[in-house]
């Protein structure tokens, strides 16, 4: 028998084990869920993505 989980599924219940269990902050936690989106390539992947895009140009400006 297999098994087929989605990589968001899988991303999110990481994230948040480990934020319950407090072996991981929130800032950890945030970078996995974002892992799970792209990976999975979601219908959800193109608005993350583009305000992933915005905060990296954002803070390239600040620089």
């Amino acid at each position: 028998m297999i098994l087929n989980i989605s990589a968001v599924l899988l991303f999110g219940a990481a994230s948040a084990l480990a934020v319950k269990t407090k072996s991981a902050g929130g800032g950890a936690a945030i970078v996995l869920f974002l892992f799970g989106f792209f990976a999975a390539g979601t219908g959800a992947y193109e608005p993350i993505h583009h305000v992933v895009q915005a905060c990296a140009e954002a803070l390239n400006d600040l620089g």
